[in-house]
């Protein structure tokens, strides 16, 4: 991981444009995705979209020799998936669509947890419960808080529902590069870890399974599931810590305040 690197308002710009065109993908996926869809045709729409329409670069695709332009994790698969055109979603399934778009040098990272059909109670909660474990998370960023305070955050309301959190795999800072400092944990202890600072920018994206935290890799290379192949669902937002708060660069629509 590299070192932190504080933003510029102008380059706070750049990463909130590249945010809003994100969250553009995700609403023309909402259209689209739906029982009898394969996540390769997923992901051949949103490169499409990015590429066509918004004129921008799916950040992803290449990034590490990973062919695809995004991830879908179906089910009991935690992060990473892989879409195939043999995968198609079936009724009663939940899948986390994680994308990433550069415009401008910068990058945005974000996922959202879709439900196919019909799904049982089970799987409701588990992913309403993940979206609020992230907002945990959220809630804590502020000048002087530290990494600490978001993980706890997002520990806390996701054990108390009885569910566990992966601890393989955390959020990042994320700039002109994917992956850049500080690693942002999903667990860990009030007032412990870095202070947080204006102009730092990072993603918190929570995964929590509703089984044990126990994850494995596929051979493939990329694809971790559950070990004990219960389901799992994560929720993905980019967040720059501002003077007094913070701004959720990735915020979609349809979680706009009226």
């Amino acid at each position: 991981m590299s070192k932190v690197i504080l933003k510029t308002p102008a380059q706070l710009d750049l990463m909130r444009n590249a945010g809003r065109l994100l969250a553009q993908v995700f609403a023309d996926l909402d259209r689209f995705i739906g029982p009898g869809v394969t996540t390769l045709q997923i992901n051949d729409r949103a490169d499409a979209f990015i590429v066509e329409t918004l004129k921008a670069r799916p950040a992803s695709k290449g990034q590490y020799g990973f062919p695809y332009s995004l991830n879908t994790s179906v089910d009991h698969v935690v992060c990473h998936g892989m879409p195939r055109a043999d995968e198609v979603l079936q009724e009663g399934s939940i899948v986390n669509v994680d994308i990433t778009l550069e415009q401008g040098g910068y990058i945005a990272d974000s996922s959202k947890m879709y439900r196919i059909g019909s799904i049982s109670d089970e799987a409701h909660r588990l992913v309403d419960t993940t979206y609020e474990a992230l907002w945990q998370g959220i809630g804590q960023v502020r000048p002087g808080a530290t990494l600490g305070d978001i993980g706890h955050a997002i520990q806390a309301h996701a054990e108390a529902a009885g569910y566990s959190v992966v601890r393989e795999y955390c959020g990042h800072g994320i700039g002109q590069q994917m992956h850049e400092g500080p690693e942002v944990l999903h667990y860990g202890q009030r007032g412990m870890g870095m202070k947080l600072q204006p102009g730092m920018v990072f993603t918190i994206e929570p995964m929590i399974n509703q089984g044990g935290r126990g994850t494995r890799s596929l051979k493939d290379g990329w694809t971790v599931i559950t070990r004990d192949r219960s389901l799992s669902a994560q929720w993905e937002h980019t967040v720059a810590v501002t003077e007094d708060g913070v701004e959720v660069l990735t915020l979609r629509e349809e979680e706009r305040q009226p």
